[in-house]
């Protein structure tokens, strides 16, 4: 990793840490500088405002759990299986920042915000996340509809945004309903992208296609 990118990982994850430490309100960049070791304006040189750190935490998480879910998946074929290992590494990732789900997703929900998942801003985490679930199909033995699978990667983010805005006001111990929703959706999930390949289900998934890529189209 790049020294800058080190310096920026590093501010990060401090500001996580003092956010949870002292609350988000409470936490200020000066502190946060001093904790990481930088000058303030080196901080603010990485991050315009504190509120910018919250992008800087998508990017970081993001980060981890590829790390994370490629090792997990990796010598595993089973795409049911590959899929909730994903997304379970997920939970589990964003686990200690559970108590701030609320403030930092807050601004997503938002489509005009830069902080949400389908903002410009946002765009190299999403591309991450999709290029992960590519790697969980490509790597897997599904039988596919070809047209379904250049779209699936993409529609299993978004089941993976839903999971996340279940997560995020989920106040079950340990988020234990979030862990079985992944459960118990994913089978059902495998099952219906199974049944792309047989010709009488074809013309469904072709219309899911269709309707995604008319949804990604930009006015």
């Amino acid at each position: 990793m790049a020294k800058s990118e080190e310096t920026r990982s590093l501010i990060v994850t401090t500001a996580m840490r003092l956010f949870i430490e002292n609350g988000y309100d409470r936490t200020t960049m000066r502190a946060i500088a001093a904790e990481a070791g930088v000058s303030v304006g080196n901080a603010y040189y990485y991050f315009s405002s504190k509120e910018q750190l919250i992008q800087g935490f998508y990017d970081e998480i993001a980060r981890q759990h590829l790390d994370a879910a490629h090792a997990r998946i990796d010598g595993e074929s089973a795409f049911a299986a590959r899929l909730k290992t994903v997304l379970l590494c997920w939970l589990d990732v964003a686990a200690p920042y559970h108590r701030f789900g609320t403030q930092f997703f807050v601004n997503a929900a938002d489509p005009e915000s830069p902080l949400s998942p389908f903002s410009d801003d946002s765009s190299a985490a999403r591309e991450a996340s999709i290029g992960l679930m590519r790697d969980v199909v490509d790597g897997s033995d599904v039988k596919l509809d070809p047209e379904l699978r250049t779209q699936l990667p993409e529609l299993l983010w978004l089941y993976q945004m839903g999971v996340v805005l279940y997560w995020v006001h989920d106040r079950s111990a340990g988020t234990k309903r979030s862990r079985m929703l992944v459960e118990r959706s994913v089978p059902l999930i495998a099952r219906l992208a199974a049944l792309s390949r047989l010709r009488v289900f074809r013309p469904v998934s072709r219309e899911i296609v269709d309707l995604i890529q008319d949804l990604a189209k930009r006015d």
